[in-house]
């Protein structure tokens, strides 16, 4: 992030590392819960639930916990490997585009590992709940990394770090 002077310049927002990895602990893991865990449950909520007798889940339904498993141990995984990575850095500078490229951990088998564990979580839960609802939230969640989100990281990463990135893209596809 940058924050500009009344001089008209700018300056970077540089944070000590005990700082970062205080957010890293607490404060990510509290938002990735709330909105991929506590939003999908209150969506399904709204509306029927597909294969629920008296307010529990069919067998079927308990098939999703499996897609919600291994989509929070890629999180989990996805975390740890950022958090190792800022926790070698004396400083950690926001920006929207971080100045190191990870290749390593589940960046081998996906440039977008994060985003394949939340939609899959976010498929486990429509599953579980059995909620067409939630299956919207899916999409629309699919569409917004797709066509937003991720193109917009990609030009970032690829005006940051240039051949780098070309070869990275090469290698590893978008999603899996």
């Amino acid at each position: 992030m940058n924050q500009v002077h009344s001089s008209g310049t700018r300056r970077k927002l540089i944070l000590p590392r005990w700082f970062v990895l205080l957010l890293a602990v607490t404060g990510w893991p509290f938002l990735v819960v709330l909105f991929h865990g506590v939003l999908p449950w209150a969506i399904s909520r709204m509306t029927r639930r597909f294969g629920w007798a008296e307010q529990h889940p069919g067998s079927w339904n308990w098939l999703g916990l499996i897609f919600v498993a291994l989509g929070s141990i890629v999180v989990l995984w996805f975390w740890l490997v950022h958090v190792r990575k800022v926790s070698a850095r004396e400083k950690v500078e926001l920006k929207s585009t971080p100045d190191y490229l990870l290749i390593d951990g589940p960046y081998r088998y996906s440039r977008n590992p994060a985003y394949v564990a939340l939609l899959t979580i976010w498929f486990g839960w429509t599953v579980f709940y059995g909620s067409l609802l939630v299956l919207v939230g899916f999409f629309l969640l699919l569409l917004l990394l797709n066509f937003v989100v991720i193109p917009r990281e990609e030009r970032g990463l690829e005006a940051r770090h240039k051949e780098t990135y070309r070869q990275y893209l090469q290698r590893v596809p978008r999603w899996f």
